[in-house]
């Protein structure tokens, strides 16, 4: 299995685009694995949801809605300045959900506005003409 991996920080309302997509659409992904940590460990507490799309967002939201059928993962992550009550990112990934354009990864920090650290790492495939012509019609639809 070939894989490929992203990382880096988010604002609090941050929207950012993770480019993948290719002329042909011929390279398709998968999420494998979302992991998050706080920007400041235990500095101050912080509450975040990160969720990744396949189509752009104009602006970040806490709210995760799992009919969106453009929601190809999501993750919290709680960090407080207790060690205590650290707990570690938890993750939703629709490993189903192959995709072949660019996606979409926002962040809100619904308690102090601090920034977090992402980490996605995505299956890598060859897709076929059907898969990348089904891929690409999906995402320019927004449907699943």
């Amino acid at each position: 299995m070939i894989t490929k991996t992203f990382r880096g920080t988010l604002a609090d309302d941050e929207v950012e685009r993770i480019r993948l997509g290719t002329i042909r659409g011929e390279i398709g992904y998968r999420i494998i694995k979302l992991n998050l940590m706080a920007y400041t460990p235990h500095v101050n507490d912080q509450e975040s949801v990160v969720q990744i799309f396949t189509r752009p967002q104009t602006t970040a939201s806490a709210t995760v809605a799992f009919t969106n059928p453009t929601l190809v993962g999501a993750a919290t992550l709680t960090n407080e300045t207790d060690s205590r009550y650290y707990q570690p990112s938890v993750e939703v990934i629709f490993d189903t959900m192959k995709f072949n354009q660019d996606i979409y990864i926002t962040h809100v920090d619904t308690h102090s506005g601090g920034s977090i650290n992402y980490m996605i790492e995505l299956e890598v495939m060859k897709l076929n003409l059907d898969e990348s012509t089904v891929a690409t019609l999906k995402d320019m639809r927004g449907r699943e």
